[in-house]
């Protein structure tokens, strides 16, 4: 028809759609590329101060002390391709998550000190005395307990975890809105579905904040008690590189459990904001 007439010059191809659309893509990337790159700029200016000063300023004595950045990557190759330090990095992060899972059950257990006045008055005294006690103080009784190897080494892991998430999941219960709860009795919801459907998932978010404040805790734990108790994990490479004045190795250990700890808490965080996209909590 006359005035349904279109004129094709102005329709845009698919082609050059996609083009476009992956061009945006590209600059999004390469933008947030940059704004991490800018994030890392006193991190790079302080290993290259640490270079300078390694290289130029101390004498071989002291160097042996504080090695350049550039003997410490040296010394990691080695640990990679002789196998040391894949194999105690898989020990200690085993550890670390054997002692997780069994550490989870601070979650139900929060959450029945919260809902239940009777289990709170004969829970928390016990929680209060033993919560000031830092895991590393228990490391010579869990030794004379378990002996050295893993279980004494989850012990003091599951410890650094248990209390951070068992507190978390009591502020979370306790600080949701009682009108949500009302809600749910109104419209017939039995108990149990109250605490699974209402209690647990308004509480998560507080939860997982526990969790990966936990994980932190556990991890300097577990390193701290591999340090003493363990035949394997990267505290016993720390500790076994000192024993032979290796100071590049024990840099190179020291640089591991910083970026692996990095790593678990980006995961955590990637997860919050994947399952509570609602949460302020899970942007940070």
């Amino acid at each position: 028809m006359k005035g349904d007439t279109v004129d094709v010059t102005t329709i845009e191809p698919a082609s050059a759609r996609s083009a476009a659309r992956a061009g945006l893509t590209k600059r999004t990337w390469l933008g947030r590329a940059l704004r991490k790159l800018r994030g890392l700029t006193l991190l790079f200016v302080l290993i290259a101060a640490w270079q300078y000063s390694s290289t130029q300023l101390l004498d071989d004595t002291t160097r042996n002390l504080l090695p350049a950045p550039s003997a410490v990557l040296a010394a990691a190759w080695q640990l990679i391709e002789s196998g040391d330090l894949i194999h105690n990095l898989i020990d200690s992060v085993r550890r670390e998550l054997v002692a997780f899972v069994w550490a989870c059950a601070a979650i139900p257990l929060g959450i029945a000190m919260s809902w239940w006045p009777l289990v709170e008055e004969q829970v928390d005294p016990i929680v209060e005395i033993l919560r000031p006690v830092p895991p590393l103080a228990w490391i010579p009784l869990s030794i004379l307990w378990f002996g050295i190897g893993n279980a004494q080494n989850e012990f003091i892991i599951f410890l650094g975890i248990f209390f951070p998430i068992l507190l978390n999941t009591i502020t979370g219960v306790k600080g949701i809105e009682p009108n949500l709860i009302r809600a749910a009795r109104c419209l017939g919801a039995s108990e149990a579905s109250i605490l699974t459907s209402v209690v647990f998932r308004a509480a998560l978010p507080q939860i997982l904040t526990g969790v990966r404040i936990g994980l932190g805790v556990g991890w300097m734990a577990l390193v701290a008690a591999e340090l003493v108790g363990a035949i394997s994990g990267l505290g016993f490479m720390i500790n076994d590189a000192r024993s032979v004045l290796r100071t590049d190795s024990i840099i190179v250990g020291m640089a591991t459990i910083g970026l692996v700890g990095l790593a678990m808490d980006g995961a955590l965080r990637l997860l919050m904001r994947r399952l509570l996209p609602w949460s302020r909590a899970a942007g940070h």
